[in-house]
């Protein structure tokens, strides 16, 4: 066990208020996930623990005081800033973490990746024709992909944006659907309108749609097209069989950029099929110009339970293979 001291500055009470939350809930929530004390007497901290836990600590504690010159912190950002720091991983400086940032302007502010993986997953869209995110929901893999797509098209990189993902239902028998085809499809399409609603707003999405810049369609309506000049993101590719994503990816044209998005975990296909996804990332697992991105338990952002669930889940399922 070591103790560290630091001091936030500047000493600001209102700012250290913030920092510290209503009767310390702040200081109480980076305790209990980096297993560390912490005593405090005005500005000045001390922070006790095993070594990697109190330097994991310090640098979340610096950088959350940081943020509170210009936001109100609530405990979700807490959790968010959390992730770059945790005693499971490896901890970054904060000057390489700036120097490696992406950050995507969209009309209501900034986003960027939180942690090394969703930083690399977006470097890699920028600078790969083909990408592939695989991994747990919560990872922020289709949210980083439309604000990739938003991005892409607002600098003229593209000139359309084209939302897919394969009609299946999620264990559920939905029924007949009445409507036309945008109205059949709007359920599975759901997630992908989400985020575009929250980067450019309703009515410009709305907009957008009616112009043909922005395209929302099921899988099935990709085949026999060839999409150049676009920003194609297939959703929940788990999903599709393997010939489907075969038809998907060969539909890539020029000037094009495609993320594939899924979790090979959650396959709602029939079980006599396979997923489209579990095959292609070993058939394309060696092939240059394709950029892969693995998310696990510890990049979820979400609800703190979410990422316990998902580990669960995951020693639940290794367990089983040991058993077989």
């Amino acid at each position: 066990m070591i103790s560290q001291e630091i001091s936030l500055l500047p000493a600001d009470n209102g700012r250290l208020s913030n920092f510290c939350g209503q009767l310390d809930t702040h200081l109480r929530q980076i305790e209990k996930r980096l297993q560390v004390e912490i005593a405090n007497r005005g500005n000045q901290f001390k922070v006790t623990g095993l070594d990697t836990s109190v330097k994991a600590a310090c640098a979340v504690m610096q950088k959350l005081f940081a943020s509170t010159e210009k936001e109100q912190l609530t405990a979700e950002l807490i959790h968010l800033a959390m992730q770059d720091a945790s005693i499971d991983g490896l901890l970054e400086t904060s000057a390489t973490v700036t120097d490696q940032q992406v950050v995507i302007k969209t009309k209501f502010g900034l986003i960027k990746g939180r942690g090394a993986n969703q930083q690399g997953y977006l470097r890699k869209i920028v600078s790969h024709d083909i990408n592939f995110g695989v991994g747990p929901a919560g990872t922020g893999k289709t949210y980083l992909a439309v604000a990739c797509a938003i991005e892409a098209l607002q600098t003229e990189k593209v000139r359309k944006i084209i939302l897919v993902r394969p009609a299946v239902e999620a264990g559920e028998k939905l029924g007949f659907l009445p409507g036309d085809m945008a109205q059949k499809v709007d359920p599975y399409l759901r997630p992908l309108y989400d985020a575009l609603y929250e980067m450019l707003g309703f009515e410009r999405v709305e907009k957008m749609i009616d112009k043909g810049i922005i395209e929302v369609a099921p899988l099935a309506f990709m085949r026999g097209r060839t999409l150049n000049d676009a920003f194609i993101i297939l959703d929940e590719a788990q999903n599709t069989t393997t010939e489907q994503i075969k038809m998907f990816l060969t539909r890539v044209g020029f000037g094009s950029t495609a993320v594939i998005t899924g979790d090979v975990t959650q396959v709602d296909l029939p079980s006599e099929k396979m997923s489209g996804l579990r095959h292609v990332l070993e058939v394309l697992k060696d092939i240059e110009g394709i950029s892969f991105t693995f998310f696990g338990a510890r990049d979820v952002v979400r609800h703190p339970l979410v990422q316990r669930i998902v580990s669960a889940y995951e020693a639940y399922e290794q367990k089983d293979k040991t058993d077989k």
